[in-house]
């Protein structure tokens, strides 16, 4: 899968959890950027396991908290 794909399907992903298209940025964390709190961060995770095919285990959870390291897991994953 191309960047360009990873980083739409990403886009689709976040609108679908409900993230306003301004608050979508390369920089944003999750958190802080994005107002996520634990529900959103759960069906955040439920959409993109389904829509990239992938499982994330609990160990990767930490590391996944801003756009930019979302988009480095799924390219690492999705290649």
């Amino acid at each position: 899968m191309n960047d360009k794909k990873i980083r739409r399907d990403l886009y689709k992903v976040l609108r679908k959890t409900g993230v306003p298209r301004d608050r979508i940025a390369e920089n944003a964390s999750f958190e802080n950027d994005m107002l996520m709190d634990a529900v959103d961060m759960t069906c955040f995770l439920y959409y993109l396991e389904t829509k990239f095919n992938v499982i994330i285990d609990n160990d990767i959870l930490p590391k996944i908290a801003s756009v930019q390291s979302t988009l480095n897991f799924l390219q690492q994953r999705c290649a």
